[in-house]
């Protein structure tokens, strides 16, 4: 059986739609390409728009012991049988199993990525756990992508991993962004109006937008705080609006339950929970605000500045590569209501400064972050190793 089989894993759809758009369909073009997961009708439907074939099996996002066990098992089984050349995986729960199932499956080339690393804001016990099973991932791994330098620097320094183990591919990201379909130029000004109205957002009013997780790790609780004091300062006489598009995760990491009554209650922040398309959300807003814990590479800032809006994010890695300070966005510090409320506050009484960021922010992502790049320099990756192996 001919052993060029790509097999891509995560742990849920959602991952493989949002982190890997496009991607899977462009390598099917070059390998026989395989999509595993959990939810097996989302997975189908994934499978069937990126024209690929899928195969599912039940991952959990918590810790599950047993039943990662019994995945491990069953997808070792399966690869014994499938004999795939790669097997590529991400997110953190999907790594540990796929590496492991492909390890003693004695998959040639076994490939993890790192977007994110949960366990940074875990603590005692519970992050001795993590980082062993992170540890334990890259240790079942032939290579390691990171989709960051910040990371990188963060897995070396901290002795996870040899340096001569992981990559960095092009500027960082896991995919790219695909700045035709992220373009304001899709957009009339009746559209924009129109969705507004939608929203019950005022016509003149200001708008900052979040999208992502609703979550305490992307710093919900510290953003909606900072907006109603932006609201109650009194020498703002702007109009203003907070947009939140994304859903609720109250099982792994809930906000607190003042801060979703604020967001209730509060006729000036819109909530819109998950949508498939993003791009109008941007288009009607103005600046993107994403004060997040941690992250990889994140889309969002990514999205947003392919939009052609500037960001207000956190000095964290990922963030900190992608903004640079006073020419498409501002850096502040993590966890600080403050810093939000005075970036947020700069915006307001600088208005024109936004306007003149608009192509530049567009143009970082043109000139370092073209999605197509990226997939062009992971398939470089994968022949790499392939004539590697086989000149062994």
């Amino acid at each position: 059986m001919q052993r060029n089989k790509l097999f891509r894993i995560a742990t849920i759809p959602l991952s493989l739609e949002k982190l890997l758009g496009g991607q899977l369909a462009f390598m099917n073009q070059y390998y026989p390409v395989l999509a595993i997961s959990s939810d097996n009708k989302r997975l189908e439907r994934y499978g069937k728009k990126e024209g690929v074939k899928t195969h599912h099996i039940s991952l959990s996002r918590k810790i599950t012991p047993i039943k990662d066990l019994l995945a491990v098992w069953k997808l070792y089984v399966y690869l014994i049988k499938e004999k795939p050349l790669i097997v590529h995986s991400h997110t953190p729960k999907a790594g540990i199993i796929g590496m492991m199932a492909a390890f003693f499956g004695k998959v040639p080339i076994r490939i993890h990525t790192v977007s994110g690393l949960p366990l940074m804001e875990r603590k005692g016990s519970m992050l001795l756990l993590l980082k062993w099973i992170e540890k334990l991932t890259y240790h079942f791994a032939s290579q390691v992508y990171c989709n960051s330098f910040g990371l990188k620097s963060i897995l070396i320094n901290g002795k996870y991993i040899k340096s001569k183990k992981i990559l960095v591919l092009n500027n960082g990201s896991s995919n790219g962004i695909n700045t035709q379909y992220f373009s304001s130029s899709h957009f009339s000004k009746e559209e924009l109006q129109q969705k507004k109205e939608e929203l019950n957002i005022p016509k003149e009013d200001f708008v900052f937008v979040f999208v992502g997780r609703m979550v305490k790790d992307k710093g919900i609780n510290e953003l909606v705080e900072a907006f109603i004091n932006l609201q109650n300062a009194s020498l703002i006489n702007h109009h203003f609006s907070l947009l939140l598009v994304g859903p609720y995760e109250d099982d792994l990491d809930p906000i607190s339950e003042k801060t979703k009554k604020c967001i209730l209650e509060n006729p000036k922040i819109i909530f819109t929970d998950y949508q498939d398309e993003v791009p109008i959300f941007y288009a009607i807003s103005d600046v993107l605000v994403f004060p997040s814990y941690r992250e990889g590479f994140p889309n969002s800032v990514m999205q947003a500045g392919a939009m052609g809006l500037p960001s207000i994010v956190t000095n964290i890695n990922g963030c900190n590569e992608i903004i640079q300070e006073g020419k498409n966005g501002w850096i502040i510090p993590v966890k600080d209501t403050e810093a939000i409320f005075y970036a947020m506050q700069n915006c307001l009484m600088n208005q024109q400064q936004i306007i003149d960021m608009a192509s530049y922010s567009r143009e970082i992502m043109t000139s370092r972050h073209e999605q197509k790049e990226m997939w062009e320099a992971i398939l470089a990756e994968y022949q790499r190793l392939e004539k590697e192996l086989t000149n062994s």
